[in-house]
């Protein structure tokens, strides 16, 4: 991949095979990454309730699997699934080292393993997930790429570079910085200055490892000076996504400001028609797919209203009469 490439960011609920699919129309990233999938449930007889977050049914795009849980023993099991294709359709795996929810770290999970007392904890999920991948590969005789990576934040309470030494140490293909602790959650500025020292630790420890840089960043011409500035090999989108569908383009605010009222409603009845089609069975609910209506309703006289109508419905035929009539009027 040139460099930078860019990659849309894991968020829950928001990154399923049918939005991926949406961003890939709208304008493509490089990487795309699912919504985190716990290990422990996917090792449960609750599997096939969580099989529709690891769907590529709709995706063109390379996607990588972001994983969490407790017990590394289903890590190494899900990781290997991934890479022998029982689980079908993807390039890499992912730890989620970085998400802050609360009760997730009050499990130990995530972010939490960042904390000094945990990095044994964490060995033994990074060195199960690593096996898993090895022998799913050998077992499926397979030549393709196939990535192991790690997405983690500066550290839990305070910037603590022993994190990432120690993370670079087991030579992950990409290493994903959100450029904030655990604790700040997402309450302050992106400190994107603290990427530099990982940089260096990642010459001296494993150059080959690919860094990543996560955090408030809008759009690929960002990214892109960011990327120039800290020299960073990657550039990770989140919620700029939810400004710009098209962050991903080099021209995002030009195309996206151009687009007619009708064209923006035909946008969001393409996801939600795209979503009906692809969860026949209610496999995934409605209700979190109104949140997407304002990443595309906006920018034009009435956008609020509609707006509000479509988070007042109950099901996709709901909001989809409500879409017909917009576009007529």
């Amino acid at each position: 991949m040139d460099k930078p490439f860019f990659v849309l960011a894991p968020m829950d609920d928001v990154t399923d095979t049918v939005f991926r699919r949406v961003v890939e129309t709208c304008a493509p990233a490089d990487l795309y990454m699912t919504e985190f999938v716990n290990v422990d449930g996917l090792c449960s007889p609750g599997r096939d309730k969580l099989m529709h977050r690891l769907s590529t049914s709709q995706d063109k795009g390379r996607v990588i699997a972001q994983i969490w849980g407790k017990n590394p023993d289903n890590f190494g099991t899900i990781a290997r699934e991934l890479a022998d294709g029982t689980i079908p359709g993807f390039v890499g795996v992912d730890l989620n080292f970085g998400c802050p929810e609360k009760s997730v770290v009050k499990n130990e999970c995530c972010s939490a393993l960042a904390q000094p007392h945990l990095r044994d904890k964490a060995t033994k999920i990074i060195e199960a997930t690593k096996n898993g991948i090895t022998n799913g590969l050998k077992s499926c005789n397979s030549q393709d790429e196939f990535s192991f990576s790690i997405k983690t934040r500066l550290g839990f309470d305070k910037i603590d570079y022993s994190w990432h030494e120690f993370l670079l140490s087991f030579s992950p293909d990409i290493l994903t910085v959100h450029v904030r602790t655990t604790k700040q959650m997402s309450k302050v500025p992106a400190q994107r200055e603290a990427i530099l020292p990982i940089i260096e630790l990642r010459n001296k420890i494993s150059p080959e490892t690919k860094i990543v840089l996560n955090g408030d960043i809008a759009n690929r011409g960002q990214g892109t000076e960011l990327a120039r500035e800290y020299g960073v090999d990657g550039i990770m989108i989140g919620r700029g996504v939810f400004q710009n569908p098209f962050c991903f383009s080099d021209k995002a605010e030009a195309i996206f400001s151009a687009m007619t009222k009708k064209e923006r409603i035909e946008l969001l009845k393409s996801h939600i028609m795209l979503h009906q089609k692809t969860y026949p069975n209610s496999e995934r609910p409605f209700n979190p797919l109104k949140k997407f209506a304002k990443v595309y309703i906006s920018d034009f006289a009435g956008a609020s209203d509609l707006r509000d109508q479509i988070m007042h419905t109950n099901s996709t035929k709901e909001a989809l009469e409500i879409i017909k009539r917009a576009v007529v009027n």
